[in-house]
């Protein structure tokens, strides 16, 4: 064989490697902490309902609908301006290129009680996302990744939440068989979705120059092309951080909440280090909802996600590869949080630190007692804890997750009964 034939061989492998086969959940959990990390070092903390809220604000707008004065007579933030929006376009950029490259984009029409499940998840995950400072990125995983106590109320809502939620479809399963027909796939030849791939890509690329070359949005490029390489990555790994709350207690499979388990540790090392050496603005993401609120929300949020067959991340990329019930679920995710938010800022629910963002000015004391109605804001290293009893603490709260996920993939004792 000559050598011109072997490296044609190793561009193909590479080629499946990297675009067709279905990638490791350990290796995708790295990847989203290192892409997380590098995130917040370019600019701020990454998250899906900020995208999902702002394209909300302008169906909200489009309609005329302004019962909050969210407006005030003025349109939202342009979506190619927001940074939340420009990153969940990104994300879902980098979803589609993949299932493009992948020969995994279709048309995926689901059955008609799936379509008005997708109403009522989207609903409800706005609703809890609202109440819990974020969605399963901001509420959770970014949450406890960027040291704040809120991540850990939410996660007891996740759980009871995606318990509840799977109590549910077991119920429906049994008992509703209205609206099980109309499923149709529409598939595109593979070539076309290599043709759509290299346009996805270009259309990235393009954006990321043109932001570059704004003085004003430049850090706009750098944000776009990472949040590219998370979409890209979830769904090529099938990364859905609901699945590892479902996942344990439906068929024993503990694969990917000891992945989720494992990425939010790196990332919390890897934010406790730029944190501690100063290499970040001194502005941390910390959200007043760390109690009933985040708890509550993360309930909601979960029950919703459960009917939606996908997070907020899972959600975004399963949009990207053409799934059609979670194209019904972020109109209406975006408009139930975009009105909750309101709602909120209009009778003060969670105190006067927009988006639970304080400077380093305000001290641990003040921060602590600080909050609204939904609970406190607590940045763990601003407590007795510190950096390093802050890693601790997240260490075996991540080391008990996976010692129980593991024991479970043994025992099956989680595992709730049809």
């Amino acid at each position: 064989m000559s050598s011109e034939s072997v490296f044609w061989k190793k561009c193909k492998e590479l080629y499946k490697g990297m675009c067709q086969d279905e990638w490791d959940a350990y290796t995708v959990g790295i990847i989203v902490a290192f892409l997380s990390v590098l995130m917040l070092a370019w600019s701020r903390p990454w998250g899906a309902v900020g995208a999902i809220r702002n394209w909300g604000d302008w169906i909200i707008y489009g309609m005329g609908f302004d019962p909050f004065e969210i407006f005030d007579g003025e349109a939202p933030a342009n979506i190619l301006k927001n940074s939340g929006s420009v990153i969940g376009i990104g994300f879902v950029g980098g979803a589609f290129l993949s299932a493009c490259l992948g020969n995994n984009f279709a048309f995926r029409i689901p059955p008609v009680l799936e379509m008005c499940k997708g109403v009522v998840a989207g609903l409800l995950m706005g609703v809890g996302a609202a109440l819990a400072g974020g969605c399963n990125v901001g509420g959770f995983y970014n949450a406890i990744g960027n040291l704040s106590a809120h991540g850990f109320a939410m996660w007891v809502g996740l759980v009871l939440g995606a318990v509840a939620g799977l109590k549910y479809l077991y119920w429906e399963m049994e008992h509703i068989s209205w609206g099980s027909g109309g499923a149709k796939t529409i598939e595109l030849p593979s070539a076309v979705q290599v043709v759509l791939g290299v346009i996805a890509l270009v259309a990235l690329v393009y954006g990321a120059y043109v932001y570059a070359g704004d003085d004003d949005l430049a850090k706009m490029s750098g944000m776009l092309l990472i949040a590219a390489g998370l979409g890209y990555s979830m769904q090529r790994g099938r990364w859905c951080m609901i699945q590892g709350f479902r996942e344990p207690h439906m068929t024993g499979n503990c694969t990917m909440a000891k992945s989720v388990a494992l990425s939010v540790l790196l990332l919390a090392f890897g934010i406790a280090v730029i944190k501690a050496a100063g290499l970040q603005s001194s502005i941390h993401y910390v959200r007043g909802t760390f109690g009933w609120g985040g708890v509550v929300g993360g309930f909601i949020f979960a029950l919703g996600a459960m009917f939606a067959g996908g997070c907020g991340t899972g959600t975004l990329w399963r949009v990207g590869e053409g799934q059609i019930k979670l194209w019904i679920v972020v109109p209406f995710f975006g408009i139930s949080n975009s009105l909750m938010t309101a709602w909120f800022k209009s009778v003060d629910m969670e105190g006067q630190v927009a988006w639970a963002e304080y400077l380093e000015e305000n001290d641990a004391e003040t921060l602590l007692v600080f909050g609204g109605k939904l609970g406190k804001f607590v940045y763990m290293p601003d407590t007795f804890l510190g950096y390093g009893g802050t890693l601790i603490l997240i260490t075996l709260a991540m080391a008990a997750w996976y010692l129980v996920a593991k024991w479970n993939e043994e025992s099956n004792k989680l595992i709730v009964p049809m």
